[in-house]
């Protein structure tokens, strides 16, 4: 379950396009933001995708990408010509296909890997749907999880939705600003659409006689989508960006993606995923909905940046500044780099949560201080590699020194009984796992 969002000039503060997006996903499954450099490849070259084979191509663009760590593909990521892209679980009337095809993460890395602008990715997408199809376990211990996927599309001048539902499916170019979460939105105002999505819908009884036909009307399943309170969170998407009143920024999409809804926050406090910035509780309603990463990416024509926490639980961690290029060393930023950086947070992570109303404040103003501080500097002065790596070794010092200070305290407020239970079940088993690499 995820959250993702796009805003387009001229409700931008800068003229730049953003997108961004948490990852929500099982608690301990690792997220590893990490850098894949552009690559050449003989002609009858294959990709091993998360289940299935497809053929390579010659060229692949250079990558960062959000990976959970057991798959091939990515949650999100953006390419060396500013090409991004985040997707969606999405619940439909349409049969799952749970033993092979390609997952949506991987839909996502093959389209940035080989699409040079918001457009070509897309066609990238919509032929390996309509060559390979959908499909695949996507759970990482759940391996009953099974979805569609929409997606969003953006590069530093355009940006689509496509929303699919097995083989249909129907794309819609963005105007100003468009949030997904995990549910079908578009109606009838769709730009492309594949060739027999309104036939379908008519065979299968979902589009009556006399109706206008809407996609996510006629192919949304209600149960899924409405348990997982997307639409909540899509409301709460829009309003944020609304705010802003056309001054959109990369300050302003932070907060975004850390909202909670009203502060203090207590993540043991409510039943439904109906929060921005996501906290995993118990196994029935809210297991796969922790916020394991969460990006932003800045497009413009040249100097586009991407930032991402590296980390779990957004509203804990720090988003950093890595420049969007292909001449990146890809031996600082690969995924054993990205999966040590991600454990380590979680030492803070899980001592927040402890009592997290009263610790995050411990150190939030100096975390948001900082950001501050670095957005100012790469407005003003850019990022070169070496400054990259500077920062990734002080924000782990920072955290060293935000974690010491929580240990330290005391514990004002516990959560609730059933919520520490939960999260020591869980840090059992990422010791486990973490003993397991």
């Amino acid at each position: 379950m995820c959250d993702t969002f796009v805003v387009l000039p001229p409700a931008t503060a800068e003229g730049t396009v953003i997108l961004g997006k948490n990852s929500d996903r099982e608690p301990n499954e690792i997220q590893s933001f990490e850098f894949h450099p552009p690559a050449d490849y003989p002609e009858s070259a294959q990709v091993q995708c998360t289940y299935e084979t497809v053929p390579q191509v010659r060229h692949t663009l250079g990558v960062w990408l959000s990976r959970p760590f057991w798959m091939w593909g990515a949650e999100m990521g953006v390419n060396e010509k500013g090409v991004a892209i985040g997707n969606e679980a999405v619940f439909t009337k349409m049969p799952l296909r749970k033993d092979g095809g390609l997952t949506g993460m991987d839909l996502i890395r093959l389209a940035l890997e080989r699409g040079e602008s918001a457009e070509n990715a897309l066609e990238v997408i919509l032929q390996f749907l309509a060559d390979v199809g959908q499909g695949g376990i996507c759970g990482f211990t759940d391996k009953t999880m099974a979805y569609h996927n929409s997606f969003l599309i953006a590069d530093p001048s355009s940006a689509w939705i496509l929303e699919t539902a097995g083989e249909e499916w129907v794309a819609k170019r963005v105007d100003t600003y468009a949030t997904i979460s995990n549910g079908l939105t578009i109606g009838d105002d769709f730009d492309r659409s594949s060739p027999t999505v309104i036939d379908t819908a008519r065979r299968k009884g979902w589009l009556k006689s006399g109706e206008t036909f809407s996609f996510a009307r006629c192919y949304s399943d209600w149960f899924y989508t409405t348990f997982s309170a997307s639409r909540k969170r899509k409301s709460c998407s829009h309003r944020l960006i609304e705010a802003a009143e056309g001054s959109f920024s990369v300050a302003a999409a932070f907060r975004l993606l850390r909202d909670h809804g009203g502060e203090p926050y207590h993540p043991d406090g409510h039943f439904l995923l109906n929060r921005i910035c996501a906290h995993a509780a118990n196994r029935l309603s809210r297991f796969a909905a922790q916020s394991t990463n969460s990006m932003i990416a800045e497009l413009r024509t040249e100097g586009s940046v991407v930032w991402s926490t590296g980390t779990s639980a957004p509203c804990t961690g720090v988003y950093l500044p890595h420049r969007i290029t292909g001449e990146i060393r890809p031996e600082d930023w690969d995924d054993r780099q990205g999966v040590a950086y991600w454990l380590r947070h979680e030492h803070l992570h899980r001592e927040v949560l402890r009592d997290f109303a009263h610790r995050i404040e411990l150190y939030r103003q100096e975390r948001d201080e900082w950001e501050t501080t670095l957005r100012e500097e790469v407005s003003s002065r850019g990022l070169d590699a070496d400054r990259e790596l500077a920062l990734r070794r002080e924000a782990g010092e920072r955290e060293k020194g935000w974690l010491e200070t929580l240990r330290d305290g005391p514990i004002h407020h516990p959560p609730l009984g059933y919520y520490r239970g939960f999260w020591r079940k869980q840090n059992r088993k990422l010791r486990r796992l973490q003993d397991s690499l």
